[in-house]
């Protein structure tokens, strides 16, 4: 293990759902636990196995470590064990705080020319990496994006990455959609109330034909129905989005036009990958920031990403450091 001075932790929706409703499906807080799962920090002190890392290097934290090496973690497919700590999932205390103890492989070196934020924005980046390589994204893939939050946004970012022709985003927030633009989304669509058929329609007209591969990241009802509608025979639909536990979908239709339907449950073997391609700046995650808070001020920092102004919040931990 390594004892870490924590320096960036971004806010997730997932931190803001906690503290509201104190519980995401079957994971309930029953005892007070401290919330953040994206985070970057310098190591200060390393345990008598670790030799990868040393006092005073950079790291990016990885916050799901398997308790053991089961099957799942045989296949490398180690977020699927379920035994997992993950960091601000309850029970397990998550990294937003001063000082914090993470097993030492889990934590990645971040080379010089990565900031600390962008080492805690790997968190987020790595749940488009994993979505886009569930979803297939390759050479020439016409993908839909559904919602334009942080998440909507790293999976434009990396489908581009991963040389989709081009991306069409959908959300209702025009501010939203402008920073999907920014990003590098080709189309966007401001949803009013149109039925999923027509939003799928819409899409099609925009890209020239149906996507190959849609990206659902809401979760809601009639978004994952329009994805359905909207995702090209053969194609494949990947839901990233959480929301209630029943959802009503058009099942039949993807059946008989044999489009697959993928889930994603966070991420696996990402943070070499997105260290790469920040390090080589093949990927800009910088815009993705948009507001700064230091710890002491962590309640505002919660009640900015709650109203969803912005994008992405960042605490600062160290108060020695007086970079922005």
């Amino acid at each position: 293990e390594v004892l870490l001075q924590m320096h960036s932790v971004g806010i997730c929706g997932s931190d803001v759902h906690y503290w509201q409703h104190g519980r995401i499906g079957d994971f309930v807080v029953k005892d007070p636990m401290v919330l953040g799962h994206e985070a970057s920090g310098t190591v200060i002190k390393v345990g008598s196995g670790v030799t990868h890392l040393k006092p005073g290097d950079r790291v990016a934290i990885e916050p799901g470590v398997p308790r053991e090496m089961d099957e799942f973690c045989k296949t490398g497919r180690y977020n699927l064990s379920p035994t997992i700590f993950f960091c601000a999932t309850p029970p397990d205390d998550g990294n937003l705080c001063r000082y914090y103890k993470h097993s030492a492989s889990y934590c990645y070196k971040l080379p010089d020319n990565v900031s600390f934020e962008e080492g805690a924005l790997i968190e987020p980046l790595s749940v488009g990496i994993h979505a886009c390589k569930r979803a297939g994204v390759t050479l020439g893939s016409k993908v839909f994006v559904s919602g334009s939050g942080p998440i909507g946004l790293v999976n434009v970012l990396v489908a581009k990455m991963m040389g989709a022709a081009a991306v069409v985003i959908t959300d209702l927030s025009a501010s939203r959609l402008q920073k999907a633009k920014e990003v590098g989304a080709d189309f966007t669509i401001q949803v009013t109330n149109e039925t999923p058929q027509e939003v799928a329609s819409k899409v099609e007209s925009l890209l020239g034909c149906m996507p190959e591969i849609t990206v659902e990241c809401t979760g809601v009802q009639a978004c994952i129905q329009a994805g359905i509608y909207a995702t090209r025979s053969g194609g494949t639909l990947v839901l990233v989005g959480l929301g209630p536990e029943m959802v009503t979908v058009p099942i039949v239709n993807a059946a008989v036009r044999e489009v697959d339907i993928r889930g994603i449950f966070r991420y696996c073997n990402t943070w070499p990958v997105a260290i790469a391609l920040l390090a080589s700046k093949r990927i800009n995650v910088k815009p993705l920031v948009t507001h700064r808070f230091p710890l002491e001020k962590a309640l505002e920092a919660f009640e900015t990403t709650k109203r969803g102004e912005g994008v992405k919040v960042m605490l600062k931990c160290d108060p020695t450091d007086h970079n922005p």
